[in-house]
């Protein structure tokens, strides 16, 4: 219900409690390189199409 799924009460993330997923996040906005795995597969995968459709 209310789209939880199963999940109650905290989630913990060691990650986001030592700043390592804002730090990222700062990063990627601020230098427009995406940090994750599937970002960086769009940003390539964007620009292989626009090179090959550029004098279209």
């Amino acid at each position: 219900m209310f789209g939880f799924k199963g999940k109650y009460g905290l989630s913990f993330s060691w990650k986001r409690l030592l700043g390592i997923s804002g730090f990222r996040s700062s990063v990627a906005h601020k230098t427009g390189v995406p940090t994750t795995k599937g970002g960086v597969e769009r940003k390539i995968g964007r620009s292989i199409v626009r090179m090959l459709f550029k004098n279209w």
